[in-house]
């Protein structure tokens, strides 16, 4: 695993938190932004992928 995978799945993580939270607090805003940082730790979770795919 390198750094862009770990970053990633972080992201992902951060993403779920903000969603959940959103939906308890019912800010729409909160939730927008959760599913934005979810889908750019998915993003980088693939380029961290290719990378270890490509070293190997």
């Amino acid at each position: 695993m390198n750094k862009d995978r770990i970053a990633g799945a972080a992201k992902q993580a951060k993403g779920t938190v903000e969603v959940a939270a959103g939906h308890v607090l019912g800010d729409a805003k909160l939730v927008a932004d959760g599913k934005q940082d979810k889908v750019e730790g998915k993003v980088q979770n693939a380029i961290g992928g290719i990378k270890d795919a490509l070293k190997k």
